[in-house]
């Protein structure tokens, strides 16, 4: 394994640094140039979050799943918040994710891509620069990265130096993430110490205990016959965030000492979100420097020539796990939208890895006032994306979830059968509503129908 520590040469710097002279949206108005310009500094002499030759193993496996050899499953929180980065917290989200895994590789024989929002995903793109509450004007909350939640002066006020404080909580997360996946907690053989604590008498649950206990079932089986389990002791989870600020991103880049390429060592996937898209824009430019997996989100306005050229400009090598292109279209246009799309780009014979997000064009707003999500569109544009894909002969490649390992009430529906009035029981995101353990292994069992069906 490589340690890619090198700063850029003079000339790739300049290269990397060209996303400077393009407009970037959302990002924030720093107030003190000269105290970011030293927080960058700083930043860019740090240790990497991730290594090179990790990106470039995840890059394998995106392409795998693209060819239908594997499926990617992404989830974590809308947005992390810094005083919730606690080892509890971290290891319910890792439960949750593995326990999906387990759920759809039993379920449909498939190996799992277990990629995690974590360990970076504290910023947020906003629909408006400022927020007003009772004639008092501030700038909107973009994450525990730029700015605080609490509406004060002080608090929105963007600080640079909370940028070194996400790097050092996403540097302690990550490595607690490793010690969950590599230290024997991830290890198939305690497939049902994941479920402990719930409630058996729930239909997720006591589903999950069924498959928990076919799959106990298939190890001992294996074990009798002198099967080698080194494999089954340790999970590969990778780390992903939005690659929105654009400072955060480019003074973690550094130089890998195998090929000489940049990666974006802040995680070994990012991706562009639909805000952030434009082809002549800042957010476009840099990634197409880096030699990570990337992905971009493409909502209902997305047009074929828009998808080619993107791919053009990110994957000019047609490289296969490179690119990945995460449909959010919502329930009510995924079926009319997407087909299009997946039509010109598979007959241009780009290389993509295809992947559905759910949950961003399915949000309303309550009529109790909060803003959530119905469990049943989320299901429904699951569906759709799969139905495409079938109907067109290609590969549905992975699903992008929000989601979290406690037991919130932030989506309508599920077996719970969460209400509008039960959105108050334990409504905590501060941005976008997530789906609960509950909910996620629900949506689990019936992706896993959907894959033995492709």
């Amino acid at each position: 394994m490589s340690t890619a520590v090198d700063s850029p040469s003079a000339e790739l710097a300049q290269d990397l640094d060209r996303f400077r002279a393009l407009t970037a949206l959302q990002q924030p108005t720093w107030p003190d140039p000269a105290a970011l310009a030293d927080v960058a500094t700083r930043l860019g002499q740090a240790a990497p979050l991730v290594l090179p030759s990790e990106a470039d193993t995840l890059r394998s496996r995106l392409a795998a799943a693209s060819r239908g050899e594997a499926f990617v499953l992404q989830g974590g929180d809308c947005a992390e918040i810094f005083a919730e980065a606690s080892a509890t917290r971290i290891r319910n989200k890792i439960r949750t994710l593995l326990q999906m895994a387990v759920i759809l590789t039993h379920g449909a024989s498939t190996p799992i891509v277990k990629i995690g929002r974590l360990a970076g995903q504290y910023a947020k793109p906003r629909s408006s620069d400022d927020e007003t509450r009772d004639g008092v004007t501030l700038p909107a909350y973009r994450g525990d990265m730029i700015n605080g939640f609490e509406f004060t002066e002080q608090a929105r006020r963007p600080d640079p130096q909370r940028l070194e404080q996400a790097y050092r909580i996403s540097a302690a997360t990550a490595n607690v993430v490793r010690a969950f996946t590599h230290g024997g907690y991830a290890d198939l053989r305690q497939v049902h110490e994941w479920n402990r604590g719930f409630m058996s008498n729930n239909p997720a649950y006591a589903q999950y205990e069924r498959t928990a206990g076919e799959i106990d079932r298939a190890i001992r089986f294996m074990e009798a016959c002198g099967a080698d389990f080194d494999a089954l002791r340790f999970v590969e989870l990778y780390l992903s965030h939005e690659a929105l600020v654009l400072d955060y991103e480019r003074a973690l880049t550094r130089v890998d000492a195998r090929t000489g390429n940049a990666y974006d060592t802040s995680a070994h996937f990012l991706w562009i979100g639909e805000r952030t898209r434009q082809l002549d824009g800042a957010h476009v430019e840099f990634l197409s420097r880096v030699a990570n997996p990337i992905g971009v989100k493409l909502g209902p306005t997305t047009s074929p020539g828009d998808a080619l050229a993107l791919a053009a400009r990110l994957n000019p090598d047609n490289a296969p796990g490179r690119l990945t292109f995460v449909a959010r279209m919502g329930a009510g246009k995924v079926r009319d939208v997407l087909p299009g799309l997946v039509e010109k780009v598979t007959a241009e014979g780009v290389a993509v890895t295809w992947v559905t997000d759910p949950m961003h064009g399915n949000t309303i707003t309550a009529a109790n006032g909060y803003k959530t999500r119905r469990f049943a569109d989320v299901l429904d544009e699951v569906q759709g994306f799969f139905e495409v894909h079938r109907g067109l002969g290609t590969v549905p490649g992975g699903l992008h979830m929000e989601l979290t390992g406690d037991d919130v009430t932030e989506v309508l529906g599920g077996t719970e059968a969460i209400d509008e009035a039960g959105l108050a029981r334990r409504y905590e995101t501060l941005v976008d509503p997530r789906l609960n353990h509950q909910q996620s292994l629900e949506t689990a069992f019936l992706v896993a129908e959907m894959l033995r069906a492709r």
